[in-house]
């Protein structure tokens, strides 16, 4: 039993899980070198393994457990704590699109772009759970943006250009927790805690690629048994996840088939064709065989470059569809003649920038047991299980999110809005959001007012006030109160474009700017009536008179009176561009009405002089006539007087004095005043019929006089 405590001696386990083996590392970090105590390696005794996917958790938790007490009895040291890696297998990548149309020209900022990568990754993730017919938990562990669009045009960045549309392309990656639990589950047979979970790609680039070299873009592809991962590097980051199901083990199976061996006679025919020009093995059928690399490599050929091909493919597709500047390849499977070959021709790369990575990366990495291992691309992998432990320290962590325990894969980078995400807290809850648009029509045509921006979401992380990006760590409380909805939009009619366009009318004799007519569901509105939801709003080519009247500052009294283009008009007349409009007294306009009439005495007299003309224009009696007192007179008819029965206003009016009337003689019989007006104005008719005042007036007629009210 090993005597020294594996948290004593500052040491770390760390396991690679595989489809064909399982091998466990323990080592520690001194002096920025890694040093390597002790290596073992099991193979699975069954397939208990298949595409890095445990499928017999009991198996895989006996294998492991021989690791571990190997690795215990060569060490001396009791193993408590291993670091794993899930196999990229395992990954569910997602490629989706976002746009997002701004209602009017928007400045982009740092933050809208954020914005607009979460909601691509919540529609990745939505059409992710869409696709999947089970019902588990998935956590997001990275995303990468492919392209960015500006209106519909691609564009390298968003940030600071002026855009009504923006929208994305993006891959986003998920680890499904049932694969995860898979994991945990087999080295809890092992008596061994998870201290660390990384991801296989992330591990192989620990040792495969060094940070300096990761400004550059470059593509890593492990080639194991089941899977082939892919991650690609850019600006110092990881950028983007992926994996195909087609590795070592379909090169294994291809073998078999030819050779008509068992799985493991065909990979072990495989591992020694790449070493040796000819390799001996017995069949099924107990028959000795020998068969040549060269013919291996015929046999294989067609799956290496489909393999490749597939390969380069994911690439180019992870990195925005366009090559990397260089690939680097580990793993078992990326040993096979001729890979790496099919790989540079399919990424039109020279052959040179394609490369297997072995001892060649490992110079900051030291073996007590010197020579017992091979050093080799098999080793990338299991080693940058172990250094990631001090690079990235990634597991599983809980927070407290809004008082609700929170599971979240801890990347090195995690944030608020990580948490939130995974707590399914609403995205459009965490930034400002606008208050219902208002919309109506205008002259049929639809409009709309934004609603005014809310108060933004109120965010305090252990007690302390936080924002989105705010960085998160095991065990924070995180309170978020969501962001609210601001103003309902508004506009009232002053505000609608149509109305503020003006026109000029003459006004008493002045020109004027009038505004236009509005009405709102029919009924008429002044300027600065609010507009409500579904209101359909009239700007009409004209203003009514009493508009104008409120424009210019004119009461409009009982006894005022309209003229619209010298015409009596009404308050709600259309009033047109260069219409004339004007505003009087009503005893004005009566007494205007009637200055061009002559005065009743004037027209007496002057048919007095007429008849007067007309008797002395009759000839002088001849003296020699004689009077005959008995003949018969014809009588003398009086032209100068005579009386006129007529009815007023149902009244019987007797006229005097002349020997013919007009109507306006009827004002010089009847009580009234027209200095005094009674109403908006005068009403005259004569038999029904509207007279001239001027019109003769004969015996029985029957006219009325009134003043009209006011309305």
């Amino acid at each position: 039993m090993a005597s020294l405590q594996q948290s004593d001696e500052h040491v770390v386990f760390g396991l690679d899980i595989g489809t064909r083996n399982v091998m466990g590392t323990v080592g520690y970090m001194r002096d920025g070198k890694f040093i390597v105590i002790a290596q073992n390696v099991q193979t699975h005794s069954t397939r208990a393994m298949l595409d890095g996917q445990i499928h017999d958790i009991g198996k895989v938790g006996a294998t492991i457990k021989v690791v571990k007490e190997h690795l215990e009895a060569d060490t001396d040291i009791h193993l408590t704590d291993v670091c794993i890696a899930a196999a990229g297998r395992v990954l569910r990548t997602v490629k989706t699109s976002f746009e997002y149309e701004y209602p009017d020209s928007h400045e982009i900022t740092d933050e809208d772009i954020y914005n607009l990568n979460s909601k691509a990754v919540e529609k990745a993730y939505a059409d992710f759970l869409s696709d999947d017919s089970h019902d588990m938990k998935f956590y997001l562990v990275g995303y990468s943006v492919m392209h960015y669009y500006l209106d519909g045009y691609q564009i390298a960045n968003l940030e600071g250009h002026n855009a009504g549309k923006v929208g994305v392309d993006l891959i986003a990656t998920f680890l499904p927790d049932d694969c995860v639990d898979g994991l945990y589950k087999a080295c809890e047979r092992a008596d061994l805690s998870v201290a660390n979970l990384t991801l296989e790609p992330i591990a192989a680039m620990m040792v495969a690629i060094p940070d300096r070299y990761r400004m550059l873009n470059l593509a890593l592809i492990d080639v194991g048994a089941g899977t082939s991962d892919i991650c690609i590097t850019d600006d110092g980051t990881i950028t983007a996840y992926g994996m195909l199901p087609i590795a070592g083990d379909h090169i294994t199976e291809a073998i078999a088939h030819h050779c008509l061996v068992d799985f493991n006679t065909a990979d072990q025919i495989k591992i020694e064709s790449s070493k040796e020009n000819k390799v001996q093995y017995t069949d099924i059928m107990g028959l000795e065989k020998t068969i040549t690399s060269k013919e291996i490599a015929k046999v294989i050929k067609p799956l290496v470059e489909d393999m490749a091909a597939k390969a380069a493919a994911q690439i180019k597709t992870l990195n925005g569809d366009r090559p990397v500047s260089a690939v680097f390849v580990v793993g078992g499977g990326g040993c096979v003649p001729g890979y790496t070959k099919a790989i540079a021709k399919y990424l039109e790369l020279p052959e040179e920038r394609v490369a297997l990575r072995g001892e060649e990366v490992m110079k900051d990495i030291e073996f007590l047991n010197d020579g017992a291992i091979e050093r080799n691309s098999l080793m990338v992998t299991p080693l940058g299980i172990c250094i990631s432990y001090y690079e990235e320290c990634n597991n599983f962590i809980f927070v407290s999110f809004n008082g609700q325990q929170t599971k979240i894969y801890d990347n090195g980078r995690l944030a608020i809005v990580d948490a939130a995400m995974q707590a399914e807290f609403p995205n459009e809850d965490l930034f400002p959001k606008r208050g219902p648009e208002l919309k109506y029509t205008v002259n049929g045509q639809e409009r709309g007012a934004r609603g005014e921006f809310g108060e933004s979401a109120v965010i305090t992380l252990n007690g302390k006030a936080a924002d989105i990006h705010s960085k998160i760590r095991a065990n924070d409380i995180i309170e978020v109160k969501g962001a609210t909805a601001g103003r309902p939009g508004k506009a009232s009619i002053e505000n609608i474009p149509e109305f503020k366009t003006k026109f000029i009318v003459n006004v008493n004799g002045k020109n004027v700017e009038a505004s236009r007519y509005a009405t709102v569901n029919g009924n008429p509105e002044t300027r600065f009536y609010d507009i409500k939801p579904g209101d359909d709003v009239r700007i009409l080519d004209y203003d009514t008179a009493a508009q104008i009247a409120e424009l210019m500052d004119i009461e409009l009294a009982p006894n005022t009176v309209i003229i619209v283009n010298n015409e009596v008009a009404e308050p709600d007349t259309p009033v047109y561009e260069n219409f004339k409009v004007e505003f009087k007294d009503q005893s004005e306009v009566v007494m205007e009405y009637y200055k061009d009439y002559p005065d009743a005495e004037e027209v007496e007299q002057e048919i007095e002089d007429e008849a007067k003309s007309e008797y002395d224009k009759l000839p002088e009696p001849d003296p020699e006539d004689v009077y005959d007192e008995n003949a018969v007179q014809e009588p003398v008819k009086n032209v100068l007087a005579r009386d006129l029965h007529i009815l007023v206003n149902n009244d019987a009016v007797t006229l005097h004095g002349k020997s013919s009337y007009i109507f306006v003689d009827i004002f010089d019989a009847i009580d009234f005043d027209l200095s005094k007006p009674n109403g908006r104005m005068i009403v005259t008719t004569l038999n029904g019929s509207t007279p001239d005042y001027m019109e003769p007036i004969n015996e029985g007629d029957k006219i009325e006089v009134y003043w009209q009210e006011n309305k």
